[in-house]
């Protein structure tokens, strides 16, 4: 018997501008013991799913039928949802740095939900507490009990709440998008936790994710969802080596992960999803696949059942859906090239007094060697705190090194002063991982973009529009949103905005740090190639920093593995994945977790075609016509 069973559920969100079917006629079920995955790009409604059966979605009207232990969450009340969450269901969010309160210590946050829910003493609690910090792999989990969040690093925080999650053993655990922001190695880490609390206590775990290796290493069963509609679900081997659906194949031929080095752009899924709020009258995905055929526009898609238990709401077969094929690309050429940036035994030391008074020295870089030549991308990889980002900060002139020489462009850059150094910040420009914060709200996308023209006085007025207005051409976007604010761009149209802003001055080394992470693999394949695409127009020099080990494979020509301060490997990236020398890099290595590779469909069998009136909710399919 399933742990949870849910049956056509249907989520409608009144808003002022009219109604949002965020949910239409969802059905799943997930076993005991399990780990059942949810994938699809923002937006798909994965989250608001989940929130909405467990109560956490207030004002959304929601019907069908979701079992709990064979309870229907839907027809509790909020006091009897509340009382489930945390003793019955457990949940783990994206950011553990938000959901932590940053005034109360980490042990006072867990026996605050485990005094909820049950009636127990102060000590019995702590007991209870910390026994869960040591199993989750809080070292010294007594002392640390008292410690506040931002106490502890990206990877323990997260065990902070996977702990909370656990300390009153519920048998199902929701974890949405659980290690986003973590490095590959504290990836695996936090998941390998999660396997071995399941083992342990028998937990369920529904994983929400847009990392399609990670689920499909660890979950047993998925769910591909698309704009508020159930795509395909089935066991993940077959899901993700066989996919039936259209937009499951796209998702994971965007992913880096899909390709070998070489520098072969990816396919993207072309377009944008679907209002919620005047939804298409047949297929969904129709305006996005790219095999659509008339039927696909005028009739809604039916149930296609394999033997495999797979099941795909589309026209077409699985053999259909292989099909598909994929953009080669181009290759980089490896000719040789004079060299950008040449760091030289750089070395820098941060000083600072503790509270008493005492000096402190850290030396963050540990004579750093390294040469990146015109045209090429450079990787730089490493686990965080490692120095990457340090490093980027002293190659652009942000942080003055302790040692060693930076040379831009032939140019020592420790030694350039003053007005000197102004024209100089013009050849070198950075694009930060988070589009949304590096982007001033209350300015308009054409003066973020035309300030490096204004402040280098290159260009004002109608010249300066001109020039703002061929950038946002130049990287895919709409000229006539000149005028529209950040906010009302989605987040790979304002990585494009960060983009265009640092290709205004032509630079000589662009500087991307952890420029796709936050996006979902289709808007990263977007990114990716555009960057590619860039580079091969206008011979650009790139210094790519990330932790997406997948990435950095598919986009550099070069990688340096930093640890502890040091590069203790670099090589040619084929060679670096294929004969790792270092044990640090090997490990990082061994992280990796990619789908596995696509195979024929033969083997699968069509048993069954559902008719889509059997499929959906009538009312709700009406309703949105």
């Amino acid at each position: 018997m399933p742990l949870i069973e849910a049956h056509n559920v249907t989520i409608r969100i009144p808003t002022e501008d009219g109604v949002i079917y965020a949910a239409n006629s969802i059905s799943f079920s997930v076993e005991a013991g399990e780990v059942f995955g949810i994938a699809g790009e923002s937006g798909s409604g994965k989250s608001v799913l989940m929130q909405a059966i467990t109560g956490l979605l207030p004002g959304a009207e929601i019907t069908g039928e979701v079992l709990f232990q064979g309870q229907d969450l839907l027809k509790m009340s909020q006091k009897e949802l509340q009382d489930l969450r945390g003793s019955h269901i457990g949940m783990v969010f994206q950011d553990p740095l938000s959901s932590l309160h940053p005034y109360f210590t980490i042990g006072s946050q867990i026996t605050e939900m485990i005094h909820t829910h049950r009636k127990i003493s102060a000590e019995e609690a702590r007991a209870l507490t910390v026994d869960m910090l040591e199993k989750v792999g809080i070292e010294d989990a007594e002392s640390r009990f008292d410690d506040y969040p931002h106490q502890f690093s990206g990877g323990m925080r997260q065990r902070v709440m996977i702990a909370m999650a656990l300390v009153l053993h519920p048998p199902l655990i929701i974890a949405d998008e659980p290690t986003t922001a973590l490095d590959v190695t504290v990836q695996v880490q936090i998941m390998d936790l999660l396997d071995e609390m399941r083992r342990t206590f028998g937990t369920t775990v529904i994983m929400i994710t847009h990392d399609l290796g990670l689920l499909a290493n660890i979950a047993d069963h998925a769910m591909v969802m698309y704009a508020g509609t159930r795509l395909e679900i089935g066991a993940t081997e077959s899901l993700f080596s066989n996919p039936a659906h259209p937009y499951t194949l796209g998702l994971l031929k965007s992913s880096p992960s899909s390709q070998e080095t070489g520098g072969k752009s990816l396919e993207p899924i072309q377009g944008n999803p679907p209002s919620l709020l005047d939804r298409p009258r047949a297929c969904i995905f129709a305006e996005r696949c790219p095999q659509v055929q008339n039927q696909c526009r005028s009739a809604r898609p039916p149930l296609q059942k394999y033997d495999d238990g797979a099941e795909a709401l589309c026209h077409f077969s699985a053999h259909d859906t292989q099909a598909m094929t994929v953009d080669t690309g181009l290759q980089k050429s490896a000719s040789k090239r004079p060299i950008v940036v040449d760091v030289q035994d750089v070395r820098l030391t941060f000083h600072a007094k503790s509270m008493f008074g005492k000096k402190r020295s850290t030396e963050v870089l540990k004579g750093i060697n390294l040469q990146i030549h015109k045209g090429e991308t450079f990787g730089l990889v490493g686990e965080s705190g490692c120095g990457k980002s340090t490093l980027a900060r002293v190659i652009a002139g942000l942080i003055p090194a302790s040692a060693g020489e930076v040379t831009l462009d032939g140019v020592p850059i420790l030694s350039v002063t003053g007005q000197r150094w102004r024209q100089m910040r013009r050849h070198v420009q950075l694009v930060f991982q988070d589009p949304v914060g590096s982007l001033n709200p209350r300015r308009r996308i054409g003066a973020i973009i035309g300030d490096p023209f204004r402040i280098h006085d290159v260009a004002h007025g109608a010249e300066q529009k001109k020039k703002v207005q061929e950038l946002m051409e130049m990287v895919g976007l709409n000229p006539e949103h000149y005028n529209r604010f950040p906010s009302e761009f989605s987040g790979g149209q304002r990585q494009r905005i960060g983009i265009a802003r640092a290709l205004a001055l032509k630079p000589s080394l662009i500087i991307f740090d952890e420029p796709v992470s936050a996006l979902d693999v289709s808007i990263q394949a977007q990114i990716l190639n555009l960057m590619q695409e860039l580079q091969r127009d206008l011979n650009l020099t790139y210094l790519f920093i990330s932790h997406d080990l997948s990435v950095v494979r598919h986009v550099c020509d070069k990688i340096a593995v930093m640890d502890a301060g040091q590069i203790v490997e670099l090589n040619q990236s084929d060679k670096l994945f294929a004969e790792p020398t270092h044990p640090f890099t090997r490990k990082l290595l061994d992280a990796i977790q990619d789908p596995p590779p696509l195979q024929e469909s033969s083997a699968r069998k069509l048993v069954e075609t559902e008719p889509a009136a059997a499929v959906f909710d009538g009312a709700v399919m009406e309703a949105s016509l």
